[in-house]
């Protein structure tokens, strides 16, 4: 019954963290793997920052969570936080449009926009606690 219980868990651990990886996809204007696969590495150092930010809120939402129901519901509590976090960090930086800096490669965005969910996914996990 143990086994039954850790593979349905990491089942829908995987099904939540590329779900959320799939819906940050579609906030850029942009296709996030076509520009990894040219080689822009703002874009891929931004995608890696999404995926541990991600992992992270959900990581926690799990640790702190004995069902599969409650963790998924404060992972996408956490989640939310994220997707604002990209809206309201664009809305600060007025002078720097994110998506296109990303676009053209500009590699101090990527990692500042990598940072910034990073940091996000680590503040979010500590209200899940």
């Amino acid at each position: 019954m143990i086994v039954v219980n850790v593979v349905i868990s990491l089942l829908v651990i995987v099904v939540l963290q590329f779900a959320g990886m799939y819906i940050f996809s579609l906030m850029t204007p942009y296709r996030d793997m076509e520009e990894v696969n040219k080689g822009n590495v703002a874009v891929g150092i931004t995608m890696g920052g999404k995926f541990v930010a991600t992992a992270i809120v959900l990581a926690i939402a799990a640790y702190t969570n004995s069902s599969i129901w409650h963790m998924s519901l404060w992972f996408a509590v956490g989640y939310v936080c994220l997707i604002a976090t990209y809206w309201v960090f664009d809305w600060l930086t007025p002078g720097v449009r994110l998506s296109d800096q990303l676009k053209q490669g500009n590699i101090a965005v990527g990692t500042l926009l990598a940072a910034v969910y990073i940091g996000m996914a680590l503040t979010v996990g500590s209200l899940i606690i």
